[in-house]
């Protein structure tokens, strides 16, 4: 079946780039000039532009959630089990709007881009940048597509911080908050996988201190073992017993050749780290990891949560999984207590699911249930707008 054809797909989409000349001031204080953001969409905006949905990618994400490049492209993208006629986020009621985030590798402005001021490629010298850049730039975006409301902002992990960053930034500006996966901000824990990622690719004698492409190589080792260590991170103990136990790919436990010796999930990890390293920028990494490190929702409203929260006005669905222990359900139900304290409204979930942080991008059955009904109160919601508005 070609890939257009398939049942709920969205078939084939072209990715659109966006210039915005108009400088970007940075939280870390420095001025990012003119940039190019990469998007997708797919559906059709109504009349009033009101059901318009954003998509917010993870760490490794891209603009690519849905459908599929081309005719030969075997692979959708990433959230494609999501997104399409008659899924959870249904492009037949919703104009749903993804991007690639500035510092990214996959087409908007990020290390591997040229610096205007040099000349030479940003590597390194890219700009620190953090979620509230990224809903900046987001703002400026949907301005230009004329959507003045999200009827939702969505987003898992990473993407999920956007989507809580969006509620309370602009509160004029979302209906609904998604927030799958996430937390107020990262614990201990969380910081010193990242920190143990970026040492494997700074380490790495390729990598140039980030001048890797004008040295014309790659911190692949780096950037496999970094890949490795957050894919381990994602997944839950029970998964990878079930998927790999201590089966062996090659070699034996005779005496003398332990040495030869292969588990089914070192190759797998290899191959993940491998694939990894061949299809995402180092420097991206750094980025994105740091982002993801100094993200703390409270930290400009006195260390309260349910501060920050006051501001917001959208409703929220806040959705965890029972074997995540990178993102435990317990981080989610910090979320859900302070938006109940400041008296917002939401609705939780916690999805008995043994795959572990990854299992917000899989098509598990009770999770996409529960996405589902709740984006069709997101698309019953749009009728009565400009009354609910009138209150």
């Amino acid at each position: 079946m070609e890939p257009r054809a398939a049942a709920g797909s969205v078939g084939i989409v072209t990715p659109r780039t966006q210039r915005f000349e108009q400088p970007l001031e940075l939280a870390c204080g420095r001025t990012l000039p003119g940039y190019d953001i990469v998007y997708e969409t797919y559906g059709t905006l109504n009349a009033d532009c009101s059901n318009a949905v954003l998509i917010c990618h993870a760490l490794s994400g891209n603009a690519h959630a849905a459908g599929y490049h081309s005719p030969a492209d075997r692979k959708p993208g990433w959230w494609d089990n999501c997104i399409g006629p008659g899924k959870p986020i249904d492009t037949s009621r919703f104009f749903v709007v993804s991007l690639n985030n500035i510092g990214g590798c996959a087409g908007s402005t990020g290390p591997h881009s040229v610096n205007p001021a040099t000349g030479r490629i940003w590597g390194p010298d890219f700009p620190v940048v953090r979620v509230r850049d990224w809903v900046a730039t987001q703002r400026r975006l949907a301005d230009l597509l004329g959507i003045e409301r999200w009827a939702a902002v969505v987003g898992g992990s990473l993407g999920g911080m956007q989507a809580m960053r969006w509620a309370i930034d602009h509160p004029e500006r979302v209906r609904h908050c998604v927030v799958i996966a996430a937390a107020l901000k990262l614990s201990a824990q969380n910081l010193a996988f990242n920190e143990i990622a970026r040492k494997a690719i700074v380490a790495d004698p390729q990598f140039h201190d980030g001048w890797f492409l004008e040295h014309g190589t790659l911190p692949r080792q780096g950037l496999a073992i970094a890949r490795m260590i957050g894919h381990v991170t994602y997944l839950s103990d029970e998964l990878m017993g079930d998927k790999f136990g201590r089966e062996l790919r090659s070699g034996s436990f005779a005496p003398g050749s332990e040495a030869d010796a292969e588990f089914q999930v070192q190759s797998y990890l290899r191959y993940q780290g491998d694939q990894f390293a061949d299809n995402f920028d180092a420097n991206t990494y750094l980025l994105m990891t740091r982002a993801l490190d100094y993200f703390d929702l409270a930290r400009d409203f006195g260390d309260d949560p349910v501060e920050a929260f006051r501001r917001a006005r959208a409703r929220f669905l806040v959705v965890s999984f029972s074997s995540d222990w990178r993102f435990s359900p317990r981080r989610s139900r910090e979320i859900v207590d302070a938006l109940l304290a400041a008296h917002r409204d939401v609705s939780y979930v916690e999805i008995e699911a043994n795959e572990g942080h990854d299992a917000f991008l899989l098509p598990i059955p009770r999770y996409h249930d529960a996405l589902q009904r709740y984006m069709e109160q997101v698309h019953a919601d749009l009728a009565p707008r400009s009354v609910a508005d009138a209150r």
